[in-house]
């Protein structure tokens, strides 16, 4: 047993007096009980050296096909029921597409929701990412839930932004992530993706010169707040001081770096070519999976990813059984990645689209738009999971009992996050009051 003694440092004082420098107890017994494991118990109890909270969305640009996915209608008309079967999960009674059979051996780590409701007829992210429609917004926009977990929470640490994007820019502009809104430019996303990727790096500038360029930049902010009464400069100058701390740190540049994983970490998610969309959506990109769990290891606390195109009005099935193994090998490795590393507790992972699909196949083997009922998964964030909430009636397309609504799962995921909305009041470009999550609605309570 080694017992190593120093000076009182009142900084991270335990719960019974003891700081971490008073005493460190490597081995067996100690004195009074206080083993490592009990130090380290201590500490979390006390709020040292906690890990933070985080979320990573994947959003399914189109609209998956809930009832080729997690919701297969044996009993329904051959019409509607299509070509898949279901299999049997690690959890008793709940079965899945047979084309998700990794999915299906780690269900007791996820959640399904089967009866989402009060999508549009729309195909874009906006509700996916804030909760709410565009119809009717206030001024300024409502802020993406990375944009609102910036304004709240913050960063963790200069070096890593609190809302990382890594969503390619699509032809169907709508699929495109939604502003900060009115809570201002300063928490808009920081997007890596790109030739953006460079500006990460200091060109040739070395530190002091950096500094002598932040107080010319400050001098400039002056001078154009004296007429700009907007709101805008504040935002400007938040993110001026986060563009600065990535700047002149390694730490974001280093979590994008996938090539520092070890192989075998990387082969698990596997690899697609980015430079190629599918249809108007996005690239396959089971490798951002990876990117965003090194990222929230680092400090990030909410990284969006848009993968693929899921619009299938023809080929559902054939197409299905080209995307279905990618998406799945990517989504199963991080899920399993973050509990074998910890995180399952702290890192909520969400994959969803805009609506769902029509239970009717229509005469090109596809499925059409169908916004009346549409699923969702959900995985870690310390939920309970092993579970499916919610279902549909036998043709798959109305929500037979338990409808959840977005708003429902905004506030699991603000819970998840540790945000308390009611902490401050949210007012608009034009001062109104804003609610993110509408009074009265409370996270999942079979979750929580």
């Amino acid at each position: 047993m080694l017992s190593i003694l120093g000076k009182p440092d009142r900084r991270q004082h335990l719960c019974n007096g003891l700081t971490r420098r008073d005493m460190l107890r490597i081995g067996g017994t100690a004195i009074g009980g206080l083993t490592l494991p009990n130090l380290l118990r201590l500490e979390a109890e006390a709020g040292i050296d906690r890990s933070h909270k985080a979320l990573i969305m994947i959003y399914m640009c189109g609209g998956p096909p809930h009832q080729d996915m997690y919701d297969i209608k044996v009993d329904a008309p051959d019409e509607i029921r299509g070509l898949f079967k279901p299999i049997d999960t690690n959890v008793p009674g709940v079965q899945i597409s047979e084309k998700l059979p990794e999915l299906a051996k780690i269900m007791d780590r996820v959640v399904p929701i089967r009866s989402m409701v009060g999508a549009i007829d729309s195909h874009y992210s906006y509700q996916c990412m804030t909760g709410h429609h565009e119809q009717n917004q206030p001024a300024g926009g409502w802020p993406h839930i990375g944009s609102a977990v910036s304004h709240y929470e913050g960063p963790v640490h200069a070096g890593i932004p609190p809302f990382v994007s890594l969503c390619y820019t699509t032809q169907h502009r709508p699929y495109n992530e939604p502003t900060a809104g009115f809570l201002g430019l300063g928490h808009s996303s920081f997007r890596p993706t790109g030739p953006s990727r460079d500006d990460m790096v200091l060109q040739g500038i070395g530190s002091d010169q950096l500094s002598d360029r932040r107080s010319l930049l400050s001098s400039f902010d002056r001078f154009r707040r004296d007429w700009d009464r907007s709101g805008k400069m504040d935002g400007m100058d938040v993110f001026t001081d986060r563009a600065m701390g990535i700047l002149t740190s390694s730490d974001m540049f280093n979590a994008l770096d996938i090539s520092k994983e070890d192989p075998m970490v990387r082969e698990r998610y596997g690899e697609a070519d980015l430079s190629k969309p599918k249809g108007d959506g996005a690239p396959r990109t089971p490798q951002n999976f990876l990117v965003a769990r090194r990222l929230v290891e680092a400090g990030a606390r909410v990284v969006t990813i848009n993968y693929g195109f899921w619009d299938w009005h023809s080929n559902n099935f054939k197409t299905a059984e080209e995307e279905f193994p990618v998406f799945e090998k990517a989504l199963t490795a991080l899920i399993q990645d973050l509990h074998e590393r910890g995180l399952d507790r702290d890192v909520t992972v969400l994959a969803w689209g805009e609506f769902g699909r029509t239970p009717k196949i229509n005469d090109k083997a596809g499925r059409d738009h169908w916004p009346r009922v549409c699923s969702a998964l959900l995985a870690g964030g310390g939920m309970k999971t092993g579970q499916v909430i919610g279902s549909t009636d036998r043709l798959g397309g109305e929500a037979a009992d338990r409808p959840v609504s977005f708003q429902e799962v905004f506030a699991t995921l603000y819970h998840n996050l540790d945000v308390n909305l009611n902490s401050e009041r949210l007012f608009d470009f034009r001062g109104r009051p804003q609610y993110l999550v509408d009074p009265g609605v409370q996270p999942i309570a079979e979750l929580i």
